[in-house]
């Protein structure tokens, strides 16, 4: 087996709590960020290279990583977006066939510094117990102080504005220009899978930069509007909270996921807050409160929206509730053709028992724009 030659490794909390491991492959590498885990049994490619884990060190729970290689169709975004990871047994080597490459070397083209052999039961447990905290990464294991001093200099996630660091940076179009709806999506982290579930229902989508006001949207006559899921603390978003705002007040359609869902809530004027360790995996248990049927769903997410703030609201309605922890999972509102969900219907791999909230979406355009045409 190759790359068999691996460097001591550790890994720092911000509390100073160290937990040992080693390098994968004999690279030399130091990496900052949020650490915090994800319980998915599979799917680890659709994880590194999702745009709402920007800036974060990961954890797997799973104890082997790479089994199955990489395969490029499988990448959320352009490439990597983790900062970091962390793992339990690294696979070197892989069994699928059509994969396109190892895992390994899927992250040395990423230039993703990883560290394995990790108990990563005991750091998981730690991180539920106290917390997502800043940590290190590193093969650096005689310079703990110097690494102490350039920990302690990393922003926190709370206050943390991360879209414009995922966002596009031009407008860009996605689906068939003869489809009968149009679809104008906010970038502020969006994942690939996102765009195809709205294309493959007949939609010709725009994806404008996180910053697009309102007015620029609007120019191209779109029939509905999505915000996209994404990473960082929602309330510096404040471009983005007033485009929300305005996309309301025009009275189209308008579906937002994850970070979208809180950016929604903003824009309605209820708080937001970090959680203590964040949802994060793909099987997350949802009661659809307007249905009665539960859901398990993936989840990524480490800020949630205020309940109290949002029951008291007189023109929101709670549609979705986390039942591990009773979180609002899920908004709508009273006199207006708005919905989120602080999940992802859009999983891939998987679970699938929520992607009907894009059907739901599709009705709401259709239903408004017989009405629209009419006037």
């Amino acid at each position: 087996m190759k790359y068999l030659a691996k460097r001591k490794a550790l890994i720092l909390l911000a509390d100073g709590t160290i937990f040992y491991g080693k390098s994968v492959g004999d690279q030399a590498g130091t990496a900052f960020g949020e650490v915090c885990f994800n319980t998915g049994m599979t799917g680890y490619q659709e994880i590194f290279t999702d745009p709402s884990y920007y800036g974060q060190l990961m954890v797997t729970t799973n104890a082997h990583i790479g089994n199955y290689g990489a395969k490029s169709a499988e990448s959320e975004s352009d490439g990597v977006k983790i900062s970091g990871l962390i793992c339990k047994n690294f696979s070197y080597e892989y069994s699928r066939y059509d994969a396109d490459y190892s895992l390994q070397e899927f992250l040395n083209a990423n230039k993703l510094f990883a560290i394995s052999d990790v108990d990563t039961r005991a750091l998981v447990s730690y991180i539920r117990d106290n917390g997502a905290m800043n940590a290190v990464i590193s093969t650096r294991v005689d310079e703990l102080d110097t690494l102490k001093k350039e920990l302690a200099e990393v922003p926190g996630m709370e206050g943390l504005e991360l879209a414009s660091r995922v966002s596009t940076k031009e407008p860009y179009f996605v689906g068939d220009p003869e489809a009968d709806l149009k679809i104008a999506a906010l970038d502020i982290g969006i994942k690939k899978n996102i765009l195809r579930n709205l294309s493959k229902r007949g939609a010709y989508i725009q994806v404008f930069p996180h910053n697009t006001s309102f007015e620029q949207m609007q120019a191209w006559n779109p029939d509905g509007y999505f915000i996209s899921n994404g990473p960082g603390d929602p309330e510096p978003l404040k471009e983005a909270v007033e485009t929300a705002r305005q996309i309301i007040a025009s009275d189209k359609p308008l579906f937002g996921i994850c970070l979208g869902h809180q950016v929604i809530a903003l824009a309605n004027g209820v708080s937001t807050y970090k959680m203590h360790h964040g949802h994060r995996g793909i099987n997350h248990p949802v009661i659809n409160l307007l249905s009665g049927k539960g859901e398990i769903t993936s989840q990524n997410h480490g800020f949630a929206i205020n309940r109290e703030e949002t029951e008291a609201h007189p023109e929101l309605e709670i549609t979705h509730v986390h039942l591990n922890d009773q979180t609002v999972a899920g908004i709508r509102m009273k006199n207006k053709n708005v919905f989120s969900v602080q999940y992802h219907p859009e999983a891939s791999p998987g679970p699938h028992d929520a992607e009907y909230l894009f059907d739901q979406f599709f009705e709401a355009i259709r239903q408004s724009v017989p009405k629209e045409t009419e006037v």
